[in-house]
Formats: C-alpha cells, structure tokens, sequence
C-alpha cells in the first residue's frame, strides 16, 4: 500500500516538530554552559567589556545549532516515534498495511532535506558568524590577531615587530612555500615602522625559513631614495614557524560550503595540505545521509509497543548509542585529518555505519 500523502505530511510535522524541540532544548543547554565558559576566560583578562562576551555567546549560537543537528534528528525522532507509538496512531497504520519503512519515509526525506539546507543555506551564515567570533576571539582572549592571509596569487603573512629597532611589522609574501624543505619562492618583504611608515622592500627569488630566521638569496634591496641595490643574502630576524603559519590558516568551519572548494585549491598552490579543510567538506557533503541514519537508529529504539514495556530503557539506549557515534565519528575524523586514512574514507564512513546499523536494527525488529 502507498502511503497517502495526508498521513505524509502528517508524520513530517510530528517529526519536525520534534526535532526542532530537541534542537532548541541542546542549543539552550549548549549556550548556557559556553557563556559561563566565556564569562571565566574574559575574568582572566583586563578590558574585556561584558557586551563583547554577550557578542561572541550570540555568535556562537549558529555554531552549536549546527554541531547539535545530529543528535536533535536523533533525540526528536526518538519523541516523535515514541509518542506515535503509544498514542497507537502507528498501530492503525500498520493495520491498514503501512510498513516500518513507509511511515519512517516521511522522516527519511525530512531529514536528508535539512542536512541539505543545513549544508548549503545555513552553513555559509554560521561560518560568516564563526569567523567574527574567532577575530573577536583573538583581539580579546587570546591576543593572537590572524597573521596570515592567503590568496589566488600567493600567501601573505605579517609579522608583529613591537617597536623592535624602530620597526613595527614586516608583510611577507611568497608565490608558494615546500612544507618538507621550508623553502620559500618569489618573495618580497614590506618593512614599516612604528608610526606605518614604509622603510625598505626585500625581493628575493629564494629563501629558507631556519629557526629565528629567514635566510633570503639573491635579493634586491629597495630604500626610499637609494637605488635598489643588490645582495647575495639576507638573514632576516623572524618569529615565524610552520606551526605558527599553519596555525593562522582560517579553521575550516569559518569556511562557507560554496567557498571551501577555491579555497582547498589556495591552499594545495600555496604548498600547504589541505587535509582539515577537505575532511571537513566531505562531511558536510555526507551530512545529510547521516541524519538519515540517526532516523533510522532513533526508529530502532523506540518502535516498542508499550504493553511490552522496558520503553524508557530502550530510550536511554538510544541516547547512549548516539553519544557512542559521537565518538566514533570524532575519532574516524582524527583519523582522516593526520592523513591516517582517505579523505573519503574517513568523511563519509560515520555515515555509511550510522545507515548500515540503523537498517540492521529495523530489519531485525521488523523482519527477524
């Protein structure tokens, strides 16, 4: 029998409804806790004004919406199918011959269509609010401003002098950088001083960044005034690491879903692994196939008739169960990141588990 579309869309609003409620109760607690996390580190630093800490618990919020998505699909199934089934409205609709895999159809589809809107709608708000968050971040509780910028042509870094010998940064750019021998190629270096006035510009068609310095070969000095005047090195004094470079890279959640491609491309030109920004883009695109699986997984434990009880242990099981993917697909990602296993591999198997034991489940509750 086809499931009418009356009882359709009836079961989407009961599910929506309660995946919206989950969502709303996680991202409350979530908030809560993360303002009072704020609250402690801005009593650790001077200045930091309370409507700066109410502006980054706002930004937030988007944030966390997003991370808890899973686990709302997860616990709002949960209600909704628990409620369906004592309230015997499921019983009536497996009388007339709807299976276990009909009515949860509407669930399905409502779930693949939020990750979906979630990947493409939502995605590109929260990362534009997560990047104010962690330059709010930087200036006011960490003190690390970004010190790198990279783009189509090259990467872009600045390096803070603090008055040292009168001058106040350098901006460094390189056409691309080799992660194995530290060498850097086409570069130019921007020197001011305190007061942003230019001093000097560094062309140099090599350099090696060793500790404590970047060793520049084959160089044209330009000074205001003088002739550029060529040199065979040059050791400038820098602070800068490969850790500390690599540390300045925009984190991959403060990356729109439509960008993250362009950006993975700049980053592979400029020399660098990509690896986070990839796994994370993966993710999103599996994303909607995991909520779809947490349906799944939700329907297996809460399709109990209630004379046969045991109803809120079954729940509890549930619970506990999506906390245990949780950290499965925490680890998996690691994984995936330090270049253990595939990109693809790593991103897309939570999801593949999820679906493959949530089908498992039903199959041995329906059909076993």
């Amino acid at each position: 029998m086809k499931l009418p579309l009356t009882l359709s869309l009836y079961m989407a609003r009961h599910f929506f409804l309660a995946i919206m409620l989950a969502l709303f109760g996680l991202t409350a607690i979530s908030m809560l806790i993360d303002i009072v996390e704020l609250i402690r580190r801005a009593a650790d630093r001077e200045a930091v004004p309370l409507p700066v800490v109410i502006e980054l618990a706002a930004l937030r919020i988007p944030y966390l919406a997003e991370k808890l998505v899973p686990y709302a699909v997860l616990l709002g199934s949960m209600m909704a199918l628990t409620r369906l089934t004592r309230t015997h409205e499921l019983v009536v609709a497996r009388s007339m011959g709807v299976s276990v895999w009909q009515f949860l159809g509407p669930a399905i589809v409502l779930a693949m269509a939020m990750g979906i809107f979630v990947t493409t709608a939502f995605n590109p708000l929260v990362a534009a609010l997560l990047l104010r968050y962690e330059h709010l971040e930087g200036r006011y509780l960490n003190n690390t401003p970004s010190l790198l910028s990279i783009s189509s042509s090259g990467l872009w870094l600045r390096q803070l002098e603090h008055g040292q010998g009168g001058i106040g940064e350098r901006i460094i750019y390189t056409m691309r950088v080799s992660q194995g021998t530290m060498a850097f190629s086409n570069v130019m270096v921007l020197t001011f001083d305190t007061g942003g006035k230019f001093i000097e510009r560094l062309d140099a068609k090599h350099a090696v960044l060793e500790p404590g310095v970047l060793d520049l070969t084959d160089v044209t000095r330009s000074v205001p005034g003088d002739p550029p005047q060529p040199l065979p090195n040059y050791l400038l004094p820098t602070t800068l690491t490969l850790a500390h470079i690599q540390d300045s890279f925009a984190s991959p959640e403060t990356m729109s879903f439509w960008h993250l491609p362009s950006f993975i491309t700049m980053l592979k030109n400029a020399g660098f692994s990509a690896l986070r920004h990839r796994m994370y883009l993966q993710s999103l695109l599996a994303s909607p196939f995991l909520l779809a699986g947490s349906v799944l997984v939700a329907a297996a434990f809460s399709l109990r008739l209630p004379r046969r009880g045991r109803i809120g242990l079954l729940v509890v099981a549930g619970i506990i169960s999506g906390f245990l993917l949780h950290f499965f697909t925490d680890i998996i990602f690691a994984l995936g990141a330090a270049g253990t296993l595939p990109v693809m591999l790593a991103a897309w198997t939570p999801a593949a588990v999820v679906v493959m034991i949530g089908a498992a489940l039903l199959l041995h509750l329906e059909d076993g």
